[in-house]
């Protein structure tokens, strides 16, 4: 029983490392044929789809989450009078956190199972295949768009999702907890600097290659058949989501 249990570990600790071993090799394919010609086309429309189609989950998101967050929030800081920096920590808690986490891990859910769906909808009727037939790279043409579309994109909806969060912390403070809107925008001012944001920002570039090259990956390698579709894309979610998490715990040691 025991060397069975054994046996299962070491079975699944190979197959991660044979799966990390693969990725690593279809990432340094993509970042060689990204020095290649772009395919402009392909990448405006890749941003459009992934990007400006994100927008109002990314807002329904981070407005709820600075609602939330100030009603836990602001209540206690006013109890020990320091009511006056309300505004300057709801805005850094959404710029450095928050917001890039929030807006990485909605785009692994939207944007990742949509890359997914549609490259294994490809490999399962031999689209890829017929790329090949035809001398064109399939990294080239589908995963290179993909992954500097998700890297302006997802930074872009950071942006827009950490103004919307602080609208929503501020709603909330001046008209339920009856903080003055002088005292909440003056304490962003006086506490919230450029770096708050300009570092989510570097994080969001980060998740966004990683949405993109995972929901690639697992799409070239689904499994064939309809099952296969749903498989992969529950695969690419799951993953991208663990890896958002480590890799944000990551650049946080290293950003700040």
């Amino acid at each position: 029983m025991i060397q069975n249990f054994l046996a299962a570990i070491g079975a699944f600790v190979l197959k991660r490392l044979a799966d990390f071993g693969t990725i690593s090799i279809l990432y340094g394919q993509t970042m060689r044929e990204l020095f290649t010609k772009p395919r402009l086309k392909h990448i405006v429309a890749q941003m459009s789809h992934l990007g400006v189609d994100s927008l109002t989950i990314v807002s329904l998101t981070l407005l709820f989450t600075g609602v939330v967050f100030t009603l836990q929030t602001a209540e206690q800081f006013i109890r020990f009078g320091a009511q006056g920096t309300v505004g300057g920590i709801i805005a850094i808690a959404i710029g450095r956190e928050l917001g890039p986490v929030l807006v990485g891990v909605v785009c692994a859910g939207r944007v990742g199972a949509a890359i997914t769906a549609e490259v294994s909808t490809m490999k399962v009727t031999e689209q890829i295949d017929a790329l090949r037939v035809m001398a064109v790279s399939p990294v080239n043409y589908l995963i290179v768009p993909r992954m500097i579309a998700c890297m302006i994109a997802v930074p872009f909806l950071t942006v827009f999702g950490d103004i919307i969060g602080v609208l929503g912390g501020y709603l909330t403070a001046v008209y339920y907890s009856g903080i003055s809107s002088f005292v909440f925008m003056n304490s962003i001012k006086t506490y919230v600097d450029i770096y708050d944001l300009t570092g989510g920002m570097i994080k969001a570039v980060f998740f966004g290659n990683v949405i993109a090259v995972l929901g690639c990956y697992y799409g070239l390698h689904s499994p064939d058949g309809a099952e296969g579709v749903g498989i992969a894309t529950t695969r690419t979610v799951v993953t991208s989501i663990i890896v958002i998490f480590a890799l944000n715990a990551l650049l946080t040691f290293i950003i700040y």
